[in-house]
């Protein structure tokens, strides 16, 4: 196999032509990005899910942060939301037939306000005008009329009865309350109870008998008398509800008649007016009352007792324009499934249907309502109510029961249908733990919308790229783009994806860094933000963040970290690494070592010796091993002992990446032939020998290229990575032009072979029809030395 050759320039990044690009500055760009081509898969379970009515079709978006996923989400509902109709206001009411749970009223969109204000005008007027009627002369001559007529008959009932007493010798007495008293007369005189007393025995039984008969003769004419004030009574309630229902016409009616087609609100008037009718006393005058301390309280009763008429606005969709859209960021229990308030009265808490409140869920009803299971999560009682809500198509808002609080009543308002499409926005993560933790959520939510974080570099989708460059500047108030920076913007997208096909769509990222740009440029007096101002703009983060960086540099300076970039030795080759601090990433280079001997121990991983390496990291060392058994064993058994480590390494290693490196590392100690320090290698190593893809190479080429750089470079130095990796290339300004000049160089290698002749001048040799390799070639070494070590190991153990 041919030695590779160093990357030329045009193969270490992908570049977009500024000349590509048909708008001068991103002013030109039009507003018409359609950004349904970057995430197809989202937004076809968007489309879907908006399609299916059924229950259970709820949306879950899926993808990792920095997505803009609620931008998406956004982006994609408000439009589709306006087009629709706008849903019905509701409102509830007191339930005149059973007071503790209210009912709710279905109204007109906007409606749910203009009714109340016409109740609570039209009780206000009932309340003003049926006193009024009662004072006016035309109310009062009737009822006096009728009074008139009674007394009448009375005073005529109680002639006819004293005549008749008079003529059986007896006289009828009527004191001021009606209470009749028969007195009898002897000698035409009215005989007293102390002079009754002295009458002869004889004559008192007669006259009591006499008296008895009067008194059932007269109680007839009582009944009568009776029946005449029920029947006056009754007349002047006739006239008073007259006058009522009269006053109810003239408010009520033209409520009836606007709402006519509204069932509904036409059974609640209708219950109103039955109710004021049946209560008629409240609306009549009132006697006045002693002032008490209690007064206060007395006089809320009274003015409580008017509440039953008014209307509470539960959702008010007067300003909606279409379906709503809501995004609740805070979806408590209250905030989401709504409460029910309460007040203070006399220091007990009590509550009505006034007081209940509508939760994000309701206010959503009839359209959308979009939530972070991030933040739903940290609300258990939030997640079950929702998720019962939407089992049992209705929300139940629940009167919390508080501990130590005295209630003086409570209520159970009729649940709220629902009709409302929820959708979460999450991880992919979070996706499959609802799906394996809870039931409910793979019965509720059958779609996913699956968001990806890059989206291929064609031709289409950079065109589709730029113009939703020119929505954010738009959105953001930002400065002018000129056309160098627009490319930068897509050259610096494909950079954060680490591939020269693809471009991220991380674009709340991309967003910040065009902020930081555009701020730039305002503080140096620019009008338009150049590739300049935004190449300075992403170094100036790089510096704001690349403090432990540049602590590292500084001990590779001082030598604090032993890693050479000249010169060779056995054994020993430089390895690299990324490291992450919070959201900065970089490469450091590291060396590797390894010591081979004579004995039975194998190769002993020291990082996993020491607690220090991961089981990836294991895995690959267990590749080396294979690929040792593959290559030299077939003729004799494998003996030696040996070690690999990190230098200078105190912290946990994990993954294969370094792998391709320690099997170079082996070979060396192996054959003793030295590599050169001017180079370093990162790629995982199969157990055929061939280098494959790992990820980083970006962080790690730039981490060596910085420490070559500080100590000079000599054009000797470079970085072999997998040939599978060139396509991730998106290198920096420097390491690019110091590949241009000659000064530093990139090797693509497909296997270990090519690597080691890169590594150490010498060809590796391939095994002869013989079994024999090549007695120039590093193989031959290794092999010769592992017989070697067989042979010691034999001769020791016999000696033993």
């Amino acid at each position: 196999m041919a030695k590779p050759r160093p990357l030329s320039v045009k193969r270490l990044r992908a570049e977009l032509a500024p000349e590509k690009i048909p708008y001068a500055d991103s002013r030109e760009i039009p507003d018409s990005a359609k950004i349904q081509s970057s995430q197809p898969r989202a937004f076809r379970a968007l489309e879907l899910g908006l399609a299916i009515k059924d229950t259970g079709y709820n949306i879950f978006v899926a993808g990792e942060a920095n997505l803009g996923r609620t931008y998406l989400v956004r982006r994609f509902l408000e439009p589709r939301a306006k087009a629709r109709p706008c849903p019905r206001d509701l409102a509830y009411v007191f339930n005149f037939s059973d007071p503790d749970r209210p009912r709710i009223l279905s109204l007109p969109p906007g409606d749910a306000n203009a009714l109340r204000k016409g109740l609570d005008t039209a009780l206000a007027a009932i309340r003003k005008e049926i006193p009024e009627r009662l004072e006016q002369e035309s109310f009062a001559r009737k009822t006096e009329s009728l009074l008139r007529t009674f007394q009448n008959k009375k005073e005529d009932h109680l002639r006819d009865m004293e005549q008749k007493a008079s003529t059986q010798g007896f006289e009828l007495e009527v004191d001021e309350q009606g209470q009749l008293t028969l007195y009898p007369l002897v000698e035409g005189k009215v005989v007293s109870e102390l002079d009754y007393d002295k009458l002869d025995s004889a004559l008192r039984s007669s006259l009591k008998k006499k008296g008895d008969e009067i008194q059932t003769e007269l109680a007839q004419d009582l009944r009568q008398i009776s029946r005449e004030e029920k029947a006056y009574q009754s007349e002047l309630d006739e006239l008073t509800l007259g006058m009522i229902r009269g006053v109810l016409d003239t408010h009520l009616t033209p409520i009836e008649e606007k709402y006519a087609a509204e069932e509904s609100i036409v059974e609640f008037l209708k219950e109103i007016r039955e109710d004021v009718v049946e209560n008629r006393d409240k609306f009549l005058p009132q006697p006045a009352q002693a002032a008490s301390p209690l007064a206060f309280a007395a006089d809320a009763g009274q003015d409580d007792f008017f509440y039953r008429y008014t209307l509470s606005r539960f959702v008010d969709n007067s300003e909606t324009d279409g379906a709503p859209v809501i995004f609740e960021n805070h979806p408590t229990m209250t905030n989401l499934l709504g409460c029910i308030e309460r007040q203070s009265e006399l220091g007990a808490l009590y509550t009505d249907f006034t007081l209940i409140k509508a939760g994000a869920l309701h206010r959503a009803n009839g359209g959308f309502l979009v939530l972070r299971v991030e933040d739903l999560m940290q609300e258990a009682d939030a997640w079950d109510g929702l998720l019962r809500a939407l089992r049992a198509g209705k929300s139940k808002i629940e009167d919390s029961q508080e501990p130590g609080i005295s209630r003086t009543k409570g209520i159970e308002p009729e649940p709220v249908p629902l009709d409302v499409k929820v959708l979460l926005i999450g991880t992919d993560e979070m996706y499959e733990s609802l799906l394996t933790l809870d039931d409910r959520f793979g019965k509720l939510f059958k779609l996913k919308a699956h968001m990806q974080d890059a989206v291929d570099r064609t031709a289409a989708n950079i065109k589709n790229y730029i113009l939703t460059l020119g929505r954010i500047i738009s959105d953001s108030g930002l400065l002018p783009f000129d056309r160098e920076a627009l490319a930068g913007l897509v050259d610096y997208s494909s950079r954060m994806v680490e591939d020269q096909k693809k471009m991220s769509l991380q674009l709340p990222l991309v967003r910040e860094l065009m902020i930081e740009a555009s701020a730039l440029s305002v503080v140096e007096g620019r009008k338009l933000v150049t590739r300049e101002t935004l190449d300075k703009a992403r170094a100036d983060r790089n510096f704001r963040s690349n403090l432990y960086e540049e602590e590292f540099m500084g001990d590779y300076d001082r030598q604090l970290i032993k890693v050479a970039t000249t010169g060779e030795a056995v054994g020993r080759v430089n390895g690299l690494a990324v490291t992450m601090y919070g959201d900065y990433e970089f490469g450091l280079p590291h060396q590797i070592a390894c010591t081979v001997g004579v004995g039975h121990g194998g190769i002993m991983d020291l990082e996993r010796e020491a607690e220090l390496g991961g089981p990836i990291h294991t895995k690959g060392m267990m590749i080396l091993k294979s690929y040792l058994l593959r290559l030299f064993a077939q003729d004799k058994p494998l003996v030696l002992t040996g070690s690999l480590c990190f230098e200078q390494s105190y912290v946990e290693v994990d993954g294969d990446s370094a792998s391709g490196a320690e099997l170079a590392s082996l070979l060396s100690a192996l054959s003793g032939v030295p590599i050169k320090h001017s180079l370093a290698f990162t790629g995982a190593v199969s157990q055929s020998g061939a280098i494959m893809a790992v990820g980083g190479v970006n962080r790690k080429i730039e981490g060596f290229f910085q420490v070559c750089r500080r100590r000079g470079l000599t054009g000797e130095q470079g970085v072999l990575l997998p040939k599978d990796n060139v396509i991730h290339l998106m290198l920096s300004d420097d390491v690019v032009e110091a590949v241009r000049q000659g000064m530093f160089h990139i090797y693509p290698v497909e296997s270990i072979d090519q690597a080691l002749e890169i590594l150490t001048d010498i060809p590796t040799g391939t095994r002869r029809a013989s079994g024999k390799f090549p007695s120039s070639s590093l193989y031959h070494r290794v092999d010769r030395r592992l017989a070697e070590l067989a042979e010691l190991a034999a001769k020791q153990a016999d000696e033993e």
